[in-house]
């Protein structure tokens, strides 16, 4: 599994909440990574994109709306503008108040702690300046090896490996295989050391696949336990989830 590998030396299904433990806290704030840590996930699932001023903050959606008291998109603001946001009260107003995080603010809570699969939110074929700041950050807390940098969008995959080979890479998918996957003279441009599939895409002729081509494999997003229990079966490496303390319970019935 090369770069991965160390992450999962436990020969354990780990367990990834989902922008934080979202059912209890509102997802991808400080408050939903507290939670997850203190439910006992091995890692959290979060998303990165830039502010305005080139600062990298955690969010969701392109746009300010469904998380946050503000509109607009999120590129369009300031880092002190989206601090100026609260990100909290629509999902409780005991949250009120609460900041969209920087991605700084994440690695001073939990890096080094968990396992943390940053997902790029970038959909460009060409360089925008998101992975070379978040290698930067990386770089920076000393976190290469415990951090998967992930995205939808191959092309950002190449680019974190050409700015740093030492860094593990995922590549999400939610249906037919990407593109340079099914084709191979396309495989060396990506290389992405774990699959992030779509958790229906997995079979055991997939992990046996996708085993042997050395990718570990880390489904998105599981919340039925049977479903849970079906994939720790099958071996995958990880699981991402909206439930991270029914996975925990899953898991530990499944892997004493």
């Amino acid at each position: 599994m090369g770069r991965i590998e160390p992450m999962f030396r436990s020969g354990k299904t780990l367990n990834f909440a989902h922008r934080g433990a979202r059912e209890v806290a509102p997802e991808n704030t400080l408050a939903a990574f507290r939670a997850a840590r203190e439910l006992g996930a091995d890692g959290v699932e979060l998303d990165v994109m830039l502010s305005a001023d080139g600062e990298v903050v955690v969010i969701h959606d392109d746009t300010l709306d469904r998380t946050t008291d503000g509109s607009g998109r999120v590129r369009d603001r300031t880092l002190a503008e989206l601090k100026g946001l609260d990100a909290g009260s629509w999902f409780d107003p005991t949250f009120a108040g609460l900041r969209i995080p920087t991605l700084q603010e994440v690695f001073d809570l939990i890096g080094g702690q968990m396992v943390l699969n940053i997902e790029l939110k970038s959909r460009s074929l060409t360089d925008e300046g998101l992975e070379a700041r978040v290698v930067e950050l990386v770089e920076r807390n000393g976190l290469v090896g415990s951090v998967i940098l992930s995205s939808f969008n191959p092309w950002a995959i190449r680019r974190v490996k050409r700015l740093n080979p030492r860094l593990a890479t995922g590549l999400l998918y939610a249906e037919d295989l990407p593109l340079p996957l099914r084709r191979a003279w396309l495989r060396p441009l990506v290389r992405p050391d774990a699959l992030h599939p779509h958790h229906t895409m997995v079979t055991l002729a997939y992990v046996r696949w996708a085993k042997s081509r050395g990718h570990s494999i880390i489904p998105w997003t599981v919340n039925d336990p049977h479903e849970m229990r079906r994939l720790i079966e099958l071996g995958v490496d990880g699981i991402i989830t909206d439930r991270p303390k029914r996975l925990k319970d899953v898991l530990a019935a499944s892997q004493p």
